[in-house]
């Protein structure tokens, strides 16, 4: 039996309240095989479209608009109130009726003096034209960036996790045999500002999140799913090539080669990397949604070990 943390990407959930709830229930398919095998599980979830549906939703209903770190915390709540009813009715459906689940609204703490708080990268929310957008910056302060000609939208910094508020209670609900659904959408970022910790402006990126949880914890495995089979190298080329077991060794020369795009393929990578970096015996795995079961017994997906 192993202490498992699961990161669900939130672009895997769709682009609406049905189709979440729909992409929940076959998320909750594969967490649960995971259960029945005895492991303890916790699951992480992304909430990139979600949370910018939310604060769109602010945007043009010209009222004020809600704080991002607020932002976070509904959709923690909405995408974990999907994801527990699924593995919960998952479960009952397969005669399991005694495994408690729970979603946690978790405050992730960062560094204030970051250096991503100088550098904002991360797209949130609308799209705009370009004089609408500089129009915003002018009346906001707040910065916004052209998006790969589809429009320009709001930028915010990306800091590195260093903490968990909430870690105390999620070992407590982790070893009493719950299965937590946690640090979703890479957390609510907080900083310590003058004796209490304060929501900040910011997106943690969820997989280095929950990489920080895996440690905190001390899980055995850190599993990141995607939409595709295993992690490539000379992506699109000819020779590609799928990376089936590999050490860490290895996977650090390869992004030291540039093998894995910036925007997608490369913060999971490090993410991975950052957790078997964390202790002996690690082992990170990034795979399929649909595959998680065969992932843990090395049948598929990307296997990472020191």
């Amino acid at each position: 039996m192993a202490k498992i943390v699961v990161a669900l990407g939130g672009n895997a959930l769709g682009n609406s309240a049905d189709e979440q709830l729909s992409r929940a229930q076959l998320a909750a398919k594969s967490i649960v095989d995971l259960i029945i095998q005895g492991h303890k599980v916790v699951i992480a979830h992304g909430n990139g479209p979600q949370v910018g549906q939310i604060r769109l939703a602010f945007e043009n209903s010209g009222e004020e608009v809600m704080p991002l770190a607020e932002c976070i915390a509904m959709s923690q709540g909405y995408i974990g109130y999907h994801l527990q009813q699924a593995i919960d009715e998952e479960l009952v459906s397969r005669g399991i009726e005694n495994v408690p689940v729970i979603s946690m609204l978790t405050q992730v703490v960062v560094d204030a003096d970051d250096p991503a708080f100088q550098q904002p990268t991360k797209p949130i929310g609308g799209y705009y034209k370009e004089e609408a957008a500089k129009k915003l910056m002018r009346e906001t302060g707040a910065p916004y960036q052209e998006d790969a000609g589809r429009g320009w939208h709001r930028v915010v910094p990306s800091p590195k996790p260093i903490d968990i508020y909430e870690k105390i209670s999620l070992q407590t609900l982790v070893d009493a045999g719950q299965v937590v659904i946690a640090c979703g959408g890479g957390g609510i970022p907080v900083v310590y500002r003058g004796a209490r910790y304060q929501g900040v402006d910011a997106v943690i990126d969820k997989d280095f999140a929950a990489a920080k949880m895996a440690t905190l914890i001390e899980a055995d495995v850190f599993v990141i799913l995607t939409a595709v089979d295993y992690v490539y190298v000379d992506f699109g080329k000819e020779n590609q090539r799928a990376l089936k077991e590999v050490s860490l060794t290895d996977m650090q020369q390869y992004i030291a080669e540039k093998q894995f795009p910036a925007g997608s393929m490369l913060p999971k990578v490090e993410a991975a990397c950052e957790f078997v970096r964390s202790g002996k015996e690690k082992t990170a795995i990034i795979a399929n949604l649909e595959q998680v079961a065969q992932a843990i017994t090395a049948e598929t997906g990307t296997i990472i070990r020191s």
